[in-house]
């Protein structure tokens, strides 16, 4: 009765037990990437602006960067540390 353990296939069960240990990891690395993407795009938006003589507030322009630094920082931060994968 012992033997259903081994039934499943290895691989499949690291993944399964690497899915419990970080749930829902693509969707947020997705989320991460796609938050930076737009503070970025924010970013040089405001670089233009700021190139054609526009005045570009301040604090739109810390809010942009905040965002960059924030969302880089948190797909840093969930990165897969397991050297094996």
């Amino acid at each position: 009765m012992g033997s259903k353990r081994s039934q499943i296939d290895p691989e499949l069960r690291a993944r399964l037990l690497q899915e419990a240990r970080t749930p829902w990891r693509g969707l947020r690395r997705g989320l991460w990437v796609a938050l930076a993407a737009s503070g970025a795009v924010g970013l040089a938006t405001m670089a233009m602006r700021s190139a054609a003589g526009d005045a570009v507030p301040s604090v739109d322009l810390l809010i942009q960067i905040g965002a960059v630094v924030l969302f880089g920082g948190l797909l840093y931060l969930d990165r897969n540390r397991d050297p094996s994968s």
